[in-house]
């Protein structure tokens, strides 16, 4: 059986609100980074998820810390969310995984240009020998 869970924070990051999304599937976690404009309600983060949620660009999955999920008091869990909600940030292996995905889109990046570079010298090289062919055929 597969177990899955998952949880969304949202926080506000000078000059925007970013939500964290975090999804654990059998024990490897997978972490989201959503940018939102002006301060969203609920139902505006709802909608976002329903709408491009096959859009969503998760990093590789990494290792998660296991835990036995057992039943919470309501008053505890309350008392666990507030202190959530006033904490700063995101978890570390949320940011690792955050990091990491950056990185290699940062690469994926360089990796291109650096081969279109490459292709418009190839091009600009061969412009240049066929006006130098041109010039001697003698006209």
């Amino acid at each position: 059986m597969q177990e899955i869970s998952s949880k969304l924070t949202v926080f506000f990051d000078d000059p925007f609100w970013v939500g964290v999304y975090e999804r654990i599937t059998d024990g490897k976690l997978e972490v989201c980074k959503i940018t939102f404009g002006a301060e969203p309600k609920d139902y505006d983060v709802y909608n976002f998820l329903l709408k491009h949620w096959t859009e969503l660009q998760f990093s590789r999955p990494v290792q998660a810390d296991s835990k036995q999920e057992t039943k919470i008091n309501p008053k505890r869990m309350q008392r666990a969310i507030k202190k959530q909600l006033n904490s700063q940030g995101i978890g570390t292996k949320a940011q690792q995984a955050l990091k990491e995905q950056h990185a290699e889109g940062k690469a994926a990046h360089k990796q291109k240009s650096c081969q279109e570079k490459e292709d418009e010298k190839q091009r600009q090289f061969e412009l240049r020998q066929q006006k130098r062919k041109e010039k001697h055929r003698g006209k």
